[in-house]
């Protein structure tokens, strides 16, 4: 059995002041000691995760962060990084204790609608207050449920998650597929796997088991094989497959192997469908044609691999942009949640398929570069832009690449 990946579950958000129980209610809401609690302002420093099954809803992931009222040059870093949190989570949680309703809670609110990320205001330390939990008002805040509960006693928790169920989105569980709309019920997708030396040995990396569940879940056929197999698996077949998946790398050898007839992609494309944008990463290829020499593009991954031999997004990409542009450009690379607050000095960046983030912080990624008047394209689109198979590539979304003409 293996857990929901992180990037599959509703991000639920823990924000407030220094020392009003962000972390006691992560505790008690979770029925764990997943944060270091002290009376002692400003004990959580760093964003603290903790995935949970949130029935009936399903898995969720808990970000408890630092205090944003904090101090001094370390209060800022901490503050900078409960930044980042705003990007990515599907639900925001304000949370308040003795303090009044400020001006703090009110900005923190209104960076929440901004997203548009639904909030909910709790009131910690109940306890403070009388039995009947009868808590100094909170100003009107229209469309935004109050909650008053006790981390220490216990009181108003049951309260806290009934209000999680009924204002998580919905349908955040019920309306993407990543690959299973490709394919019918009963059809075959073959998927095209070359080992990667940067995958734990004996696994496959996270998009091409995300490929087979949803497959297996869409009572689809999933026929795993490497390149060098491709062209004897396609032999034996009595009809063709319904789609080819391939991991980028192999993209050239992959279309040479496939009939024009049948649809092929890569795992990346599919993730930008799945976990971002891909009619505007579509548009942000289009940004290729515009690079010369000397421009600047950034190289973005979410997840946090130790880069090895011909790494793809250091090594692989930069290669082929390079000679498809026939000039020499600068590359800077990124990792995890590392992305620029400013990007006004790349001409161009390249994602990875943001397998290991969540869907709400790859959107946030791709506006920020659209109010920078920046591109973002994917790993896959560039690398099949890069070797002139770019519209093949895109065959099983011909919304998106027409959106991009």
């Amino acid at each position: 059995m293996q857990p929901a990946p992180k990037s599959l579950r509703l991000h639920i958000g823990l924000f407030g002041r220094r020392n009003v129980g962000k972390s006691s209610l992560l505790n008690a809401i979770t029925r764990q000691q997943v944060s270091i609690v002290s009376a002692q302002a400003g004990t959580t420093t760093d964003p603290v995760e903790k995935p949970m099954e949130l029935l009936p809803l399903g898995p969720v992931l808990f970000v408890d962060t630092a205090g944003v009222d904090d101090e001094g040059a370390l209060g800022e870093l901490r503050m900078a990084r409960t930044r980042t949190v705003l990007d990515r989570v599907d639900l925001g949680v304000i949370v308040t204790g003795e303090s009044p309703w400020g001006e703090f809670e009110t900005k923190l609110l209104e960076q929440l609608r901004e997203r548009k990320v639904p909030a909910l205001v709790v009131r910690n330390k109940a306890d403070l207050f009388p039995a009947d939990l009868a808590l100094p008002a909170l100003p009107e805040l229209p469309g935004v449920p109050q909650v008053a509960v006790s981390a220490l006693t216990g009181a108003g928790i049951l309260d806290l998650r009934e209000a999680l169920l009924t204002l998580a989105p919905a349908d955040f569980f019920d309306n993407r597929r990543l690959v299973a709309d490709l394919v019918p019920p009963g059809e075959l997708a073959v998927l095209v796997v070359p080992i990667d030396k940067e995958a734990p040995k004996g696994r496959l990396i996270l998009p091409q088991v995300m490929t087979i569940r949803d497959l297996l879940d869409g009572e689809a056929m999933a026929m795993v094989v490497q390149e060098r197999e491709l062209a004897s698996a396609l032999a034996l077949m009595k009809r063709p497959p319904a789609l080819v998946v391939t991991d980028s790398q192999a993209f050239l050898k992959v279309a040479a192997d496939v009939p024009r007839s049948v649809p092929m992609t890569s795992f990346s494309i599919l993730m930008s469908r799945f976990q971002g944008d891909l009619a505007e990463q579509v548009r942000g290829t289009r940004g290729i044609e515009r690079l010369k020499g000397g421009d600047r593009v950034l190289m973005a991954e979410t997840c946090t691999h130790h880069p090895v031999g011909e790494d793809i997004g250091r090594v692989k990409i930069p290669r082929w942009l390079t000679q498809y542009v026939g000039a020499k450009l600068e590359f800077s690379s990124v990792q995890g949640r590392d992305f620029p607050a400013d990007l006004t000095p790349y001409q161009l960046v390249v994602h990875c398929g943001n397998c290991t983030g969540n869907r709400r912080e790859m959107l946030s990624r791709i506006h920020r570069c659209r109010e920078a008047g920046v591109p973002i394209t994917n790993y896959g689109l560039t690398i099949a832009y890069s070797l002139g198979i770019f519209e093949r590539a895109l065959g099983p979304f011909p919304a998106a690449l027409e959106a991009s003409r």
